[in-house]
């Protein structure tokens, strides 16, 4: 197939060289999309269907046979041989069982090593005789050792996950899960499922995956391509806002309020408060005519544009044509026949343009927040009632600031600047949007993310039990409020597919503290995986956890809180152990990272050292965070998991 696509001559069927810039790149985008992975099979599953599908029920009609791959492939004549994961035909290998077969006598699974076929398991699904059983080499790839960036699941999706991974495109769905349930894995191939089922609706409208720092767009980053998708875009929610450049920080209480949702109320008033009624009338000379229009119809037509509630900037550049139309009304009365060149023209005039600008200003949305941060009066003015003093004299800075370019934003200011921005003019909405890691948004970010999909849908990932921020979301009722979408599916995953028993049980002891009436997960994997607490007296200790660890195979993560991360990477260099920094790919010399607990989030490794508890728990501003931040750290484990600790554990851990 990709031989096929390289062999086109396109030299004569473009009209032009644009047309064949064009083609050639769609080509090019063919090509990449067709590439083989050398540790990846086409083909992973197998089908017999009773009966071929969509076809008449009758006795003795032949059945039909379908291989399961993550690419549709088809031979020379264009007959398929292997089905796309995502086709309806599909579907059975995923929700097929003893209780509901959905018409399927036989489902075969496939074992590779290295992209050989090594292995193969079958389930006569239609047979009563045939007990229902575990499948091995489902235990088998769901353990594999994790080495590089996270790989696509089609092999391994369940039930449960496949109906999310389904769901419409015109919905918004929420997944909450815990540590190891495959929501990231979820939400990635759910974009890949809509993009196959509405390919061109969204090729038109965007799609777009939203992670918490760009250590984990890096590690997710590999995942679409190996399903063929190769158009979809990546950010963190910081990118999204770079209206303004950030280099400054806020202290926790600063940001908590500059993250509440009340700050949109301060933001519309105070814009809104740039619009003033007319006092004099608008006099419109044409030729030897004048047009005169008295301030009271002015006014009427200010405060019907306000009342609509359309954006700032929209109605301004409205307000000119509304005086024109009042202009034109006055000529056609006076028995002239203008026409819509005329109404151009009189909105053109400088007595109307100068109007507008005295009751409408333009107004920029960094200054406007510039202004709100620097300017105590101002704030109080349009914060009353909003915010308490205490609140306002929070988020004021103590410096004056010269300019929006000398001002040292924060990743909080750039959020308010990108609210102001859009209340003056309307955010481009994609199709679809995946939030990953969602728990850790302020409300004020949750409304950023919303307004890019407002006339699209979203898929909404996170765990309540690993918000790491004072602003962490307290239930998902309220940030799916926030973002827009009351009416979203929330799906619980439960069934931990990632994280051994052991460690995911040890781990759980934290719940009942960070957040209580969340359903632990119960690891499926039959190996209990590896666990230990281990006292120490000295980093060479911490170090020698890490070199035992590292004697196994697979990818191992040393995680500490932020503040030990210089100390433990200087006694790594001293010992001459070579490693990585988080999302950064393993190779056979290296396969060891050192991790800030701060970027723990989202990643996993085979095996993890997990280095101090109590500096991870007090290196945040409240003991809930620093459990929070815990529970986090202790779940990245995918095969094994050391503990390793000079002072007493937090009592919580029991």
């Amino acid at each position: 197939m990709r031989e096929d696509v390289e062999a086109l001559d396109i030299s004569d069927v473009t009209a032009n060289w644009v047309n064949a810039e064009v083609l050639a790149r769609q080509i090019d985008e063919r090509i990449k999309a067709l590439a083989d992975l050398s540790d990846t099979p086409l083909f992973f599953g197998r089908l017999d269907y009773l009966h071929a599908p969509g076809a008449e029920r009758a006795e003795g009609a032949q059945g039909e046979r379908f291989y399961i791959g993550r690419r549709h492939v088809h031979d020379a004549e264009g007959d398929p041989m292997v089905i796309d994961w995502r086709a309806p035909v599909s579907q059975p290998f995923y929700r097929a069982s003893k209780k509901d077969p959905m018409d399927v006598g036989l489902r075969r699974r496939f074992g590779y090593t290295g992209g050989d076929l090594t292995a193969y398991e079958d389930e006569h699904l239609s047979d009563p005789a045939e007990a229902a059983r575990t499948s091995k080499l489902l235990q088998r790839e769901i353990e594999r050792p994790r080495v590089g960036p996270m790989r696509d699941i089609v092999a391994t999706i369940q039930p449960e996950q496949d109906e999310i991974v389904r769901s419409g495109l015109s919905g918004t769905v929420c997944v909450q899960g815990g540590p190891g349930t495959g929501k990231t894995a979820v939400g990635l191939h759910r974009v890949a499922y809509l993009l196959y089922a509405h390919r061109e609706r969204l090729a038109r409208t965007g799609t777009l995956v939203i992670g918490p720092n760009r250590s984990f767009l890096h590690y997710i980053e590999q995942v679409l391509p190996a399903l063929g998708e190769l158009a979809v875009r990546q950010a963190t929610v910081d990118d999204l806002v770079a209206r303004v450049e950030v280099r400054g920080t806020d202290d926790a209480a600063a940001a908590l309020v500059k993250g509440d949702a009340r700050m949109a109320r301060v933001l519309r008033s105070a814009l809104y408060s740039h619009v003033t009624m007319p006092a004099e009338p608008v006099v419109v000379v044409r030729g030897s005519r004048r047009w005169r229009v008295p301030a009271y119809e002015v006014e009427e037509i200010v405060r019907e544009l306000l009342d609509r509630g359309i954006r700032y900037g929209a109605a301004r550049e409205a307000l000119p044509q509304r005086i024109a139309h009042a202009v034109l009304v006055q000529m056609e009365r006076a028995g002239e026949a203008p026409d819509d060149r005329v109404q151009d023209a009189v909105a053109r005039n400088s007595a109307v343009k100068a109007a507008v600008k005295a009751v409408w200003p333009p107004v920029d949305p960094a200054k406007l927040v510039l202004r709100l941060l620097t300017d105590g009066e101002f704030l109080a003015e349009h914060a009353a009632g909003v915010l308490d003093v205490d609140e306002q004299k929070t988020i004021l800075w103590a410096k004056p600031v010269r300019s929006v370019r000398s001002a040292k934003w924060s990743a909080a200011d750039a959020v308010l600047v990108d609210e102001a921005a859009d209340l003056v003019e309307r955010t481009h909405s994609l199709g679809h949007v995946v939030l990953d890691e969602a728990q850790d948004l302020s409300p004020m970010q949750y409304r950023a993310v919303g307004r890019r999909c407002t006339t699209g849908s979203a898929t909404v990932l996170g765990d309540l039990a690993q918000g790491t921020t004072p602003w962490a979301t307290r239930s998902w009722t309220e940030a799916l409020a926030h973002l827009g979408k009351p009416d979203a599916v929330v799906e619980e995953l439960t069934a931990g597919f990632r994280v051994p028993t052991d460690v995911i049980a040890y781990a759980s002891r934290l719940l009942p503290h960070i957040a209580p009436g969340l359903t632990p997960v119960a690891s499926v994997r039959e190996n209990p995986g590896f666990f230990a607490l281990r006292p120490v007296s000295s980093d060479t200790e911490v170090l020698a956890a890490c070199e035992e660890l590292l004697h196994r195979e697979g990818s191992v993560g040393l995680i500490a809180a932020d503040a030990r991360i210089p100390v433990l990477a200087q006694a790594l260099a001293a010992a001459g152990t070579p490693y990585l920094a988080p999302g950064e790919e393993t190779t056979a010399d290296a396969r060891l990272t050192l991790v800030p607990a701060s970027l723990a989030k989202g990643l996993e490794y085979d095996y993890v050292v997990l280095d101090e508890p109590r500096a991870v728990v007090d290196g945040e501003p409240d003991e809930r965070t620093g459990l929070r931040r815990l529970y986090v750290a202790l779940t990245r484990a995918v095969s094994g998991l050391i503990v390793t600790h000079a002072t007493e554990l937090p009592e919580q851990l029991g």
